[in-house]
């Protein structure tokens, strides 16, 4: 596995620095940053600070998902389904985090909010043509790998 240097720059001293959660992790852990609880009511969705500006190398991504404990248990996840944090972005990561539940939720100072993955990214020249190549799936939508 290649590990990268990701310069992190704790924008609030009460920050928390990202941390991977297990020695196989995936994804580190962002936490909240908040001076009082914030509520968040159903249907409804607020962006958490974490209080941190990061340095992701060039060609890679800093892609924000859901943290599937707090995605199942109290129906929070960020509201964009996935962040992308590019390379040339200094500012405050923020998390728009959505009220999936009929409950109201409290998010306090200190709680893993999300999770974020740093990969590799690949960019695509691309160029218009009149036709593409034939496959045996051809222009079959969702499911349609999966009909018979």
């Amino acid at each position: 596995m290649e590990i990268i240097r990701l310069k992190t720059k704790k924008l609030d001293e009460r920050a928390h620095m990202p941390v991977y959660a297990s020695e196989t992790a995936a994804g580190m852990d962002l936490y909240a940053l908040t001076p009082v609880p914030v509520i968040i009511r159903p249907g409804e969705t607020v962006m958490i600070h974490t209080g941190l500006a990061m340095e992701i190398p060039e060609g890679y991504a800093g892609f924000v998902y859901a943290r599937s404990g707090m995605a199942v248990k109290s129906g929070l996840a960020p509201a964009n389904k996935v962040g992308v944090v590019d390379s040339d972005y200094r500012g405050e990561i923020m998390i728009a985090l959505h009220n999936h539940s009929d409950q109201e939720r409290v998010v306090e100072d200190g709680d893993r909010v999300a999770q974020m993955v740093i990969s590799p990214v690949q960019r695509a020249w691309v160029v218009e043509c009149d036709t593409l190549s034939d496959t045996e799936r051809g222009e079959g939508g969702f499911g349609s790998t999966g009909e018979k």
